[in-house]
């Protein structure tokens, strides 16, 4: 994966065409770049991310924003009211809660991975 500005891509190699594919993931436009090696690529990415950057300006819309802090979560009712009797136990917001909880839990995963 690739990093800038604030996006994040995803990058595939192309074993016939040996060429290096990428797209910016986690927007619903569509923005992508290529490269035949590690450097072609990633200033294709940077260059794509800034020609989409200009382009939204261009038009004077807001560029789409990989992720805006929110989401929605369908839990049971008896997980709900779990989390929520936990968050007040802990003296914390059901949001404090969540977030400590998941942020432990996500940088675990990650780090199993292999992708602090």
């Amino acid at each position: 994966m690739m990093e800038y500005k604030g996006y994040t891509a995803k990058v595939e190699f192309d074993d016939k065409a040996e060429i290096f594919h990428g797209e910016v993931i986690g927007i619903k436009d569509v923005v992508t770049f290529q490269g035949r090696t590690a450097k072609e690529l990633k200033k294709a990415f940077r260059e794509s991310v800034d020609d989409y950057l200009a382009f939204c300006k261009e038009r004077g819309e807001s560029p789409d924003k990989p992720f805006t802090g929110k989401f929605v979560v369908r839990l049971s009712p008896e997980l709900h009211r779990k989390i929520y009797l936990s968050a007040k136990f802990s003296n914390e917001s059901i949001n404090a809660w969540l977030n400590e909880k998941l942020s432990r839990a996500v940088d675990e995963e990650l780090k199993e991975c292999g992708r602090n």
